[in-house]
């Protein structure tokens, strides 16, 4: 059965999308609507889609098959290309999602099995979700190890020529915790390699790369990303585009709505994208506080023991450290908001935020610290005297001018509003999640303007009536539910003043 393409300007987001004609010429739609899928096959490449019937002659014809704009895409082909179309076959993989389902435990064949049909885009949202939850239910550490191998080896492998490829990465959960964008400069700036991969945010107000995207171009190609690197020393790219790992983008994608984030998908998808792109040697920080998503020192050690079993079976050398998480690092919480902290820390202004120089100078000395040339404990003296002295902000422009500027985008979010405090006290507590949440409300991370600017911390004294923080939006929605959101509970515990009553 051939039909010919016909491009339909519909983005589907992740999924493949076919539209037919009711009055279709080569088969009756309805005989398909059993399967719900179709193959769709030209000199060997296909991909297989869901099925909808269009009634609108003027959208697809009778001789035509419509493809929305992921499939299109994933297709390559001119528009009036003569396909093939046939009933797509259930993939075979999905048995043994069913059989994760039930509760038994998967061998490597099938967890390979797996994420190559989600690559190859023969799984749908909802197929994708139950292999997720079924995974999130229990997974064994055999099988966390064969499902980050099986996720690095669905993609694009990077080699180096350097024998010690160093990286940076923070499991997440803390606000504004973008020192990654100043330990890459002050490594690099010391010598040694970091091509940092970054993802974009999953559950929180903007990622490293949603961030670094304010400044430079993150969706570089590897051959791009290598001659950054080559230039610098270092990048700060966005992974997906550069196809390290891809099981994961398309995961993250699906556990987003969820709000899904287990601690052993969580390490699978670190160490299989680290493992992607032939890093040596690996720092991670892990946030613990009663708001972060580790929040006790035993919590904390059970995923440090998971890194370090998959990083002794992979070959990588992994260095975990445990940083105080209690509350948000920096003031921005948004895209915008973030990089102007980190450019603000770079250039050592006299106002940037102390906590986030402070986080981005430890952990880049613990990386420099695995330098031999380095004698032991100076690390953190080398990466203050690179901070200090220009020389990683001089190395972050060279990055960006390399990477390219980011086209100039909108200002920083026109609507905003002070959320005040109810009462004199003193922060006793600030809650990581509802003041992401918030941000998130606000428009992060798709509007880079939105966000939230803290105005106190934990320890500082206010009065009633004082600002906490700053909201930023761009639409009259997202500002109204921001705003509501934090009437309702604005994520700030205040404590009692010293001889007063606060609350």
């Amino acid at each position: 059965m051939q039909l010919r393409i016909r491009r339909i300007p519909l983005d589907t987001l992740r999924e493949n999308v076919a539209i037919l004609a009711s009055d279709c010429a080569a088969l009756r739609p309805e005989a398909f609507q059993a399967f719900k899928r179709l193959e769709i096959v030209h000199d060997g490449r296909s991909i297989i889609a869901s099925l909808d019937i269009s009634h609108d002659p003027s959208l697809v014809g009778p001789q035509e098959i419509g493809l929305a704009e992921p499939a299109f895409r994933r297709m390559d082909l001119a528009e009036g290309t003569q396909v093939t179309i046939a009933p797509a076959r259930r993939p075979q993989s999905l048995e043994y999602v069913r059989t994760k389902i039930i509760g038994e435990t998967l061998n490597a064949h099938q967890i390979d099995a797996i994420i190559r049909d989600i690559v190859g885009y023969r799984y749908s949202d909802m197929e994708i979700a139950a292999f997720l939850v079924a995974c999130a239910g229990f997974l064994t550490t055999g099988e966390l190890l064969d499902l980050t191998r099986a996720m690095a080896a669905a993609g694009n492998t990077v080699t180096w020529n350097s024998p010690m490829i160093v990286d940076k990465h923070c499991i997440g959960g803390i606000p504004g915790n973008r020192t990654s964008m100043v330990v890459v400069p002050i490594v690099a700036a010391h010598g040694l390699t970091i091509p940092k991969t970054s993802s974009r945010a999953i559950t929180s107000p903007a990622g490293t790369a949603d961030t670094m995207e304010v400044l430079a171009r993150v969706d570089l190609k590897i051959e791009e990303m290598r001659a950054v690197v080559g230039e610098c020393n270092g990048c700060l790219v966005w992974g997906g585009h550069v196809n390290l790992s891809p099981a994961d983008d398309i995961l993250i994608g699906v556990e987003r709505p969820l709000n899904l984030d287990t601690r052993e998908q969580m390490v699978a998808s670190i160490m299989s994208k680290k493992m992607s792109a032939g890093s040596t040697h690996l720092v991670i920080d892990i946030p613990v506080g009663p708001t972060a998503k580790v929040r006790d020192a035993h919590e904390a050690m059970r995923l440090r023991k998971l890194f370090e079993y998959v990083a002794d079976q992979v070959g990588l050398h992994v260095d975990v450290v445990v940083t105080d998480g209690a509350q948000p690092v920096g003031r921005g919480i948004g895209p915008m908001l973030e990089a102007r902290d980190v450019m603000a820390v770079l250039d050592n202004e006299p106002d940037a935020p102390a906590d986030l120089r402070e986080k981005s100078l430890q952990l880049a000395g613990h990386i420099i610290e695995g330098d031999p040339a380095v004698r032991g404990g100076g690390g953190y003296a080398r990466a203050r005297e690179l901070l200090e002295s220009g020389k990683a902000a001089a190395r972050m422009r060279r990055i960006i001018d390399t990477q390219g500027h980011a086209p100039p985008g909108p200002p920083l979010g026109p609507l905003k509003a002070d959320v005040l405090s109810p009462a004199d006290g003193v922060v006793a507590a600030i809650d990581c999640f509802r003041i992401a949440q918030m941000a998130r409300l606000a428009g992060a991370p798709l509007d880079r303007g939105a966000g939230l600017d803290l105005l106190k911390r934990v320890g500082d004294r206010v009065e009633a009536g004082e600002p906490l923080y700053r909201i930023y939006s761009a639409g009259q929605s997202h500002f109204d539910f921001a705003v509501e959101a934090a009437a309702e509970l604005n994520g700030f515990a205040l404590g009692a003043l010293a001889g007063g009553a606060g609350r």
